[in-house]
């Protein structure tokens, strides 16, 4: 029951966000439309001017977003031009169908609960029949917007994929191919990551033994005990020092303390073993997936490493909220940005994220700051 209520509730606001979004896609539309009648004439084929082609991508990235955190679905969307301008401009009836239905169900409720907040409100009632009649009458509305409030839902999500892709079968052509692309992405991630443990290995700790094995044969042929000691002493430093660039790579690999106490105190491990002042904002839930908790943790510590290695930030800060089945992930830093989206950490991270159908975003001008934003679906 309680899984019911929520999903309703999700519901709800989905469609109250898109009837609210509707509206500022019908005054997008309708600026559009009378530009290119202006422009065209009354001729067809000319498309909307480009700012309002890119506002248009924009809003249909964001219903994208909406649907996927409110609906549970990952439509694809248009992503700009003329096939996202033509998606609102079907989108708008949808998004104002779902507002009617919504003020239909708060008319419902008002006189479904009437029975409840009357007896405080009137003196007397004269007509108890009658107000019987209206309160059943509105537990049916309510009934009814309950249906029609999944059903806008579900048009919804259908239209984003008939604007997208066409029909059902090439969606799901599409769909083999994202994920096609996104396994072999993954692959590419985990060799390369393979590649630097080796190389961490073979150039820090396998040199850094050879030398402890040096300074112990020396000081075991030393005829001077003062001499013998020294070298002693050095080859401890040594393994010390081993120890250390062997826990490193440890942690590189995989950090036991996401198992054992939970991504809040992985991050906070991050942060203290940063170098530089982070601040550290973790709101999450008990029941994060563990494939989720492990990309957003290797997030988090690959982008505070970029900061300190290569941006020269002073401080950064990193914000991981869920919110409904979204896990968002933020790493800002105030350093010299030019951070490269191609690179070789980053896209290594957009792997690990477009392999759980998340989306990995980078913003940063020549001079900084940085900002790296990861969205993780949660489902």
């Amino acid at each position: 029951m309680r899984t019911l209520r929520r999903r309703w509730f999700r519901v709800t606001v989905g469609v109250l966000c898109g009837a609210l979004s509707a509206v500022a896609e019908l005054v997008l539309v309708l600026a559009g439309g009378l530009w290119s009648l202006a422009v065209s004439g009354g001729r067809t084929g000319t498309g909307p001017p480009r700012g309002v082609a890119v506002t248009a991508g924009r809003l249909a990235g964001w219903e994208r977003r909406r649907m996927s955190a409110w609906y549970g679905t990952d439509p694809a969307v248009p992503a700009g031009g003329s096939a996202a301008f033509a998606y609102l401009a079907a989108r708008c009836g949808v998004g104002l169908l779902g507002g009617v239905v919504l003020l239909a169900a708060a008319v419902g409720a008002g006189y479904a609960s009437f029975l409840a907040w009357g007896w405080f409100v009137l003196a007397e009632i004269e007509y108890p029949a009658t107000v019987l009649l209206s309160a059943l009458g509105g537990l049916f509305l309510l009934f009814l917007c309950a249906q029609g409030l999944h059903g806008v839902a579900s048009l919804d999500a259908h239209l984003a994929r008939r604007f997208a892709g066409g029909s059902e079968h090439e969606v799901l052509q599409r769909r083999i191919g994202e994920l096609a692309a996104s396994r072999a992405g993954v692959v590419e991630a985990v060799h390369d990551e393979r590649r630097r443990i080796e190389r961490d290995l073979h150039d820090g700790v396998q040199q850094r033994l050879v030398a402890l094995g040096m300074l112990l044969g020396r000081a075991r042929r030393d005829t001077d005990p003062a001499r013998a000691r020294e070298l002693v002493l050095q080859a401890h430093a040594e393994s010390q020092q081993a120890l250390t660039q062997l826990r490193e790579v440890a942690w590189r690999v995989y950090p036991a303390v996401l198992d054992e106490d939970g991504l809040p105190e992985a991050l906070e491990t991050v942060a203290a073993r940063a170098g530089i002042p982070v601040r550290l904002s973790a709101r999450v839930g008990d029941g994060l997936p563990r494939t989720v908790r492990t990309v957003a943790y290797f997030v988090v510590a690959e982008c505070v490493t970029n900061a300190v290695k290569h941006s020269g930030a002073s401080c950064a800060s990193v914000h991981v909220e869920q919110r409904g089945d979204v896990l968002d992930v933020r790493v800002e830093d105030d350093g010299r940005g030019g951070a490269d989206p191609s690179g070789g950490g980053l896209l290594g991270l957009a792997r690990r994220v477009a392999a759980l159908d998340g989306h990995l975003t980078v913003h940063s001008p020549a001079g900084g700051p940085t900002r790296i934003t990861a969205e993780l679906p949660c489902d």
